[in-house]
């Protein structure tokens, strides 16, 4: 139950439509379901505006699908992330609806799609190898409601290629960049928009770049007003930080 729904059950109430039993048990359900080996939070979404989102790396198949089943018995849409293909499979085999984004390494259930908000996030990417974390924060930022504007190979060694692109970057209310190597892109961006701006360093590059450590460091020690910096290959956290700019931004958290 989001805070919408909770806000139309008591309306409800209020003309007469819903009980006073009914409306007392959706808010008095235990906000915990307990699997044994997972504690499923059945009031994240009251709380978050969205439900509880699977981490699925290290989880085996079965304990992803009944702790999406515990989600989706109170819940209209579902996000997964990190899973392998063959994660991905067993969960389209238990819901029909659900959907792979195999660049993304995500899946997306929704019984009832948010409407979107108004506002739009810029996701945008340095190189083709940051694809995986950049459409993380897609499909993260697309299924809780948003707009969404990719950008992507417009990376440092070509910044005309990101020059092109301002006019677009510049109209959205929230702006991720995701960028390996060096880490470079986000502070560019930065000095181009008074936007805020999500940083997101990738494990993309040579022996120097550390597995991500030092784009980390660069983005940390950016020079760019505005820039706020969520770890390596996070592009689920950022998608989701964003999400939360842009609906406090629409008035709708």
């Amino acid at each position: 139950m989001t805070t919408a729904d909770a806000i139309k059950l008591l309306e409800k109430f209020r003309e007469g439509k819903v009980t006073l039993p009914v409306a007392l048990r959706a808010f008095q359900a235990p906000p915990v379901k307990d699997l044994g080996f997972a504690q499923v939070d059945t009031h994240r979404a009251l709380r978050k505006g969205f439900a509880e989102v699977i981490y699925a790396a290290g989880k085996t198949g079965p304990q992803i699908v009944k702790i999406a089943a515990a989600i989706l018995k109170h819940e209209e849409r579902l996000l997964i992330t990190r899973l392998t293909p063959d994660q991905a499979r067993l969960v389209r085999k238990k819901f029909r609806s659900a959907v792979f984004h195999s660049v993304a390494r995500c899946v997306t259930i929704e019984k009832k799609p948010f409407a979107k908000r108004p506002g739009t996030i810029a996701v945008v990417c340095a190189g083709t190898s940051d694809l995986p974390v950049a459409e993380e924060a897609v499909v993260t930022a697309d299924i809780m409601g948003n707009r969404v504007e990719r950008i992507y190979d417009v990376g440092v060694a070509g910044l005309h290629r990101l020059l092109n692109k301002l006019e677009v970057i510049r109209s959205a209310q929230v702006v991720i960049v995701v960028a390996g190597m060096e880490g470079a892109l986000p502070s560019v961006v930065a000095g181009l928009v008074s936007r805020p701006v999500i940083a997101v360093p990738t494990s993309i590059g040579y022996g120097a770049n550390f597995a991500g450590l030092t784009p980390l460091l660069s983005m940390l020690n950016s020079c760019g007003s505005g820039v706020t910096v969520v770890n390596i290959d996070n592009g689920f956290g950022a998608g989701y930080a964003a999400s939360q700019i842009n609906a406090l931004c629409a008035g709708s958290l």
